[in-house]
Formats: C-alpha cells, structure tokens, sequence
C-alpha cells in the first residue's frame, strides 16, 4: 500500500520558479511516485549560512509512494544533482534543495537517514509552507500535528505567520485596517475591492511592506457569478484560505446613493451585505470544512440588536441582523473544523463619521460610555484576536465593538 510522504523544496540559486518546478516534474516521472498536492511558494530569507545570499523560494509537497523511506531519499539526491546541487559548505546557497521531512509514521536515525526531518520543527520555512497542506499532519516522534508545530514557531507579536487571508472590502475604511492589522501580525493577505484596483494596489503595497505576502483580486459582490469567482481566484492563489472577513457593504449614507430611495437603497444593501456575505461563506466554510480548518469573520452592526429610529435603522437593523443571525447558523454548520463569529461595530469614524452634524458628534458620545467614536483600527484588533489561536474557543459569537453600549 503506498505511503504519504512530504518533502520541502527550496531554491536561491537561478531560476528559482523553475527550478522548483522541474524538481516537481521529475518526481512526477517516477513511476513509484505521485505528486498529490504541492503548496504555493514562499520567499523567504536564508537561515543560517556564509552572509550574502540571496532569498529563498520554499514550498511543501504530499507524495503518495511505493519507495521505501531510503529509495526515495536517494530519488530526491539524484533529482538535486540533475539539477546542478553542488555540496560545497554547510548551508550554503543551491540551486535545489530536496528534504524528505515525513515518511508515513516512520521513524529512523542514523548516519544516512534521520525520520522525521531533525528540525522540521524549528523551521517556519518548512512548517509554514507544510501548514498548507497537511496542517493535521502529525509528527511521529513529537506527537504535534504540523498546524501545532507551526503555531509553537511564530515568534511574538506574529501570531499569524503563515496564515492566507481574505478582506473583502479592503480598499478603505474598516476593510482596510483589518487588512493591515492581520499583515501586522504576519498573515498573507488577498485585498479586495470592487472600483479602485489602484486603490486595491495601495492596500496590497502596505500589506506586503509589513512582510507577509500580498495580492489583489477585484469582484463586484452585487453579483452571485463574481462572489463564486471571488473564492475561486481566491483559493487558487495561495492554494487555500485560513481566514476569510466578509466585510464589503454598500455604503448608502454619503455620496450620491445618500439621495437613492429607500427601496434602492435596501437592495442594495440585501446584495452586497447579505447576499454576497451567505454565498461567500456558504463557499469558502464548505471548503475550509473539507479540509480540516479555518476561521470566518463576519461584520454586523451593534444597534441592529437594540434598533435605531429612522430609515437608516431599519435599514441597517434589518440586513445586520440576518449577518449576525446567519453568522450563528454557519458557525453550527461548520463546527468543530471552521469557527465562524461575528463583529458588531458601534460607533465607528469611517467617512460618514468625519462628516456627521453637531447633533450626531452629540448623540455619539452621550451613547458611548467610553465617551468616543471608535475608530477603523479598534475594529481591525478585535479581528486580528479573532482570527488568531488565542480565539481557539470562540465561534458562533456576535462580539460588540461599540465603547460599551449597551441600550
């Protein structure tokens, strides 16, 4: 019976891409191996080593083999050397690096083959790439799962190293922070929008300056086709989503859908807030629960529980609260492998909030215990906790960002 086994592939000599692929190909020529499952590529820089060399590209693959553990090991030092690997210094930079990290739940130790990988556990080069496709992988020798190995090697403050997320709506304003804070805390992000791509583009510069990995897809949400490509292009990018944020929502109160009709108004708003938040996270959930994990992060709004007078209150209060509703229900289709919560967010400084009458500034502080708007980034650290494993235990949750209010 074949066995699973998971190799980690790396480069910073020449064509990296390629060389990485070529390495891939090959393996996929063996008539005793099958490439079942290769993650995304990662640049990374070398750990260890003489000083001056050059970035890496990493990635993980799952191979489904008839080799024994040493027959495949003396397959990946052949491919290495039909691909120029010269051993010349310890750590040294190469053109290809094959390292046979699992085998099955074997276990070896001697001078020519150590089972599993000595330091796979140290190594987030290997373990972030690994996380991709085998997260419930589990090491033999340690009893970790890869995911646990992982979270043990991110260091302080980058609590989301190797996590791929997705804001939607992160051109600006709450989309936006979240987006920057789960950069901040070492997550790749995917930003979406649906007008500016060279706003999109700004968003995505950020992400990236922050040192995770960045890109950019836009859609239109209004339209169930561009919601089920939006996941598509999505996935296909990093191959998977650990955290998906449906934040996008049709903004009715500035510019000139403040003069829309209330009916114009409401579908819109069932569209983009509703519509577009079901069919994402119906889409992306089903393919997070299939592969064993992940987090969805919806946005609500706090009054919609309480209800605010007026055609912005029923408005907001009836397409928040099936968010919020929906957001319960998807967490109990999805448990135990998807967590799913909701956040609620209060008084927020977002464009409508720098522009709001004297009577409103008023009302929100006479509203807010903590006696202040909110702000974008307020909302944004609730997100980044969320969407950590320090939330490991919460899901189907509605979590108020609101200073306090509690009418």
């Amino acid at each position: 019976m074949p066995a699973t086994a998971y190799i980690a592939l790396g480069s910073n000599l020449g064509d990296r891409h390629q060389l990485l692929d070529q390495a891939l190909q090959l393996l996929r020529e063996h008539p005793q191996v099958r490439v079942t499952q290769v993650s995304s590529y990662h640049e990374t820089e070398p750990v260890g080593g003489p000083p001056g060399q050059g970035p890496y590209l990493n990635a993980a693959a799952e191979l489904q083999t008839d080799l024994p553990p040493r027959d495949l090991l003396h397959l990946l030092l052949d491919i290495e050397g039909r691909l120029g690997r010269v051993r010349q210094e310890r750590l040294g930079p190469r053109t290809i690096d094959l390292d046979l990290l699992l085998h099955g739940d074997a276990t070896d130790d001697d001078a020519e083959l150590v089972l599993p990988h000595p330091r796979m556990h140290e190594r987030l080069f290997v373990l972030g790439p690994l996380a991709e496709i085998a997260p419930s992988a589990r090491h033999p020798r340690l009893g970790l799962t890869v995911r646990e190995m992982l979270d043990r090697q991110r260091p302080a403050g980058r609590e989301l190293t190797g996590v791929r997320a997705v804001v939607t709506g992160s051109t600006s304003g709450i989309g936006r922070a979240v987006a920057l804070a789960l950069a901040a805390g070492g997550a790749d992000v995917i930003v979406h929008g649906r007008h500016s791509a060279e706003a999109a583009g700004q968003v995505a510069a950020r992400v990236g300056g922050a040192g995770g990995r960045s890109a950019v897809v836009m859609a239109d949400l209004r339209d169930p086709r561009e919601c089920r490509r939006l996941v598509e292009e999505a996935w296909a990018t990093w191959h998977g989503i650990d955290v998906w944020v449906n934040n996008a929502g049709a903004d009715t109160l500035t510019g000139q859908a403040a003069r829309w009709s209330f009916e114009r108004k409401l579908a819109e708003l069932l569209a983009v807030d509703v519509t577009a938040t079901i069919l994402l996270g119906r889409e992306v959930g089903a393919r997070m629960k299939a592969r064993g994990e992940g987090v969805i992060l919806n946005v609500g709004w706090d009054q919609a529980e309480t209800g605010m007078e007026g055609d912005s209150g029923q408005l907001f209060g009836a397409t928040k609260a099936a968010v919020m509703a929906f957001s319960k229900s998807l967490a109990l289709s999805l448990a135990p492998e998807v967590r799913v919560n909701c956040l609620a967010p209060g008084w927020i400084r977002t464009a409508w909030g720098e522009k709001a009458s004297a009577a409103w500034q008023e009302r929100v502080l006479r509203e807010t215990p903590l006696a202040r708007w909110g702000t974008p980034e307020d909302v944004a650290s609730a997100a980044r906790w969320l969407a950590s494993p320090a939330a490991a235990y919460l899901t189907g949750q509605v979590i108020r960002v609101n200073g306090g209010g509690v009418r």
